[in-house]
Order: C-alpha cells, then sequence, then structure tokens
C-alpha cells in the first residue's frame, strides 16, 4: 500500500492549488508538509502560468489545525525545536512575498498555526461550517507568530482578546469581525472559491503583482510615508505593457492579452 503524500498540488487555469492531506491528525502541518509547501510557493512564484494560489485542507473535518507537534522539528533537541518553529513565520513571509493573488479555503477547524496559515492569504474563503480559534493560552502558550496575521485581519483589541481567551470563531462572527472575506454554504464552497480564483487569474499579473506588493509595502506607515511609496509605483504601473494593452483592449472593445510585463 503506497503512503498518501501529505501535501497535493494542482495547477490548472492559471491557479495553483495546494491541499494538506493529513485529514486524520486534521491536517496538521508536520516537517514534511511545512517543507514541501514552502518549496511549492518558491515553484509557482517563478512560473509563468501561475497567476493564483490557493491553500485548502482534504477532507471536511478541518482546514488546519496548527503545527504537529510531535513532528515539526527537522531534527532533535531544543534548537531544532526553535527552528522549527521560525519555519511557520518563514511561510507567512513567502505568502505575503508571493507576489499573486493567495486565497484561503476554509473548512471545518483553522487552529493556532492553522488559523495564522489562513489569515496570511490575501482572501479567506469559509464554510458556514468553519471555526477559527487559537487556543494555545489553554494549555500555557501563547501564539506569538500568529500574532502578526491576527493584527493584520482584525482590529488589534479583538484579535488580543482572542487570544488570551483562546475561545472558538464560528465563521459567521469571522465575517462579522472583518477576517473572513466570503462566507458560504459548504456545499458552494469549491465553485465560490473557483469563481474567484478564476476572476483574479484573468487581471493584469503585473498590475496585480506591483499592486499586492504595494498594499503590504505601506501596510501601518505613516499616510505621507504610503504616498512616497505609492507615487512611484503609480508611474511604474502605468508604464507597464500590460497598462498599455489594457487599455488598447478597453478602447478596441475586446478582452486583454495580458503579458505580465
Amino acid at each position: 500500500m503506497t503512503d498518501e503524500p501529505e501535501l497535493l498540488t494542482d495547477i490548472a487555469g492559471g491557479v495553483a492549488t495546494f491541499t494538506i492531506n493529513r485529514p486524520e491528525q486534521r491536517n496538521a502541518i508536520s516537517w514534511t508538509v511545512m517543507e514541501e509547501l514552502r518549496a511549492g510557493l518558491a515553484d509557482v512564484r517563478r512560473r509563468d502560468d501561475v497567476r493564483v494560489v490557493v491553500l485548502t485542507g482534504s477532507g471536511e473535518r478541518a482546514f488546519c489545525s496548527g503545527a504537529d507537534l510531535s513532528g515539526m522539528a527537522g531534527g532533535s533537541g531544543h534548537l531544532a525545536l526553535h527552528e522549527s518553529r521560525g519555519e511557520m513565520a518563514r511561510l507567512f513571509a513567502d505568502l505575503w512575498d508571493l507576489g499573486m493573488p493567495t486565497i484561503a479555503k476554509v473548512r471545518g477547524y483553522a487552529l493556532a498555526g492553522g488559523m495564522g496559515l489562513a489569515l496570511s492569504c490575501d482572501l479567506v474563503v469559509a464554510a458556514d461550517d468553519a471555526v477559527f480559534g487559537v487556543p494555545e493560552i489553554d494549555v500555557g502558550l501563547w501564539p506569538y507568530m500568529i500574532t502578526v496575521p491576527m493584527t493584520r485581519s482584525m482590529p488589534p483589541k479583538k484579535a488580543l482578546e482572542l487570544m488570551m481567551t483562546g475561545r472558538r470563531v464560528p465563521a459567521e462572527e469571522g465575517e462579522r469581525i472583518g477576517f473572513v472575506n466570503r462566507l458560504v454554504a459548504a456545499a458552494d464552497l469549491d465553485a465560490e472559491v473557483d469563481d474567484l480564483a478564476a476572476t483574479l487569474a484573468a487581471k493584469s499579473p503585473a498590475a496585480m503583482r506591483l499592486g499586492r506588493t504595494s498594499f503590504y509595502e505601506v501596510w501601518g506607515r505613516s499616510a505621507a510615508e504610503a504616498l512616497a511609496v505609492l507615487h512611484p509605483m503609480l508611474s511604474i504601473t502605468a508604464g507597464s505593457d500590460d497598462a498599455a494593452e489594457g487599455i488598447a483592449a478597453f478602447l478596441e472593445k475586446r478582452d486583454p492579452d495580458w503579458s505580465g510585463s
């Protein structure tokens, strides 16, 4: 009997879908998943045929329940454990630096690092049975690495409440708080994500890359600092081949043929 791969990858229609395939462990992130997911993201970043990335989990029970505490260290000892914890932060950074839209497709539990993984994506599409939470406090820990994606995705006081209480948050509340972009019935989740991914993949890759990068670049800066960054980005984008093609297609009443440059 052949062991199932822990991470599934599918690329079609400009969309790369990564599926954590450990349903019996509620799709907890093992060292293998971490290494393969980071390598997969690095690969799609170099490819011209991928414009959108979707992250999800196998089965109906969980998107991801966080790090597999029994198998995250790449070696043994305290130093190896410390380094393995840093891999989660590097994975979040990989997603932010990817240069293309990322979507978390969430069904079931998204807990601890799993919630951090979902919120590190640009957009979160959740089924109505999804449940989010950072329960680290209940076992004497604290969601240190997850602080950044959480405070980027909701009001800081709300993030602090969730970290201090460890309570579970249903998807409906997540939408009200603001970290869930779209909430759908579980039966409609695949179609909703497919439609959103196709919409994003049809946009100019150059404008999407430059605009998305600048969005994260100015996050948290003062208005003056942000505008100083955005002004040259406007000129760079306006001078791109995609901008010229987009304007020409608009005037000629046809669909644009993006080059990505």
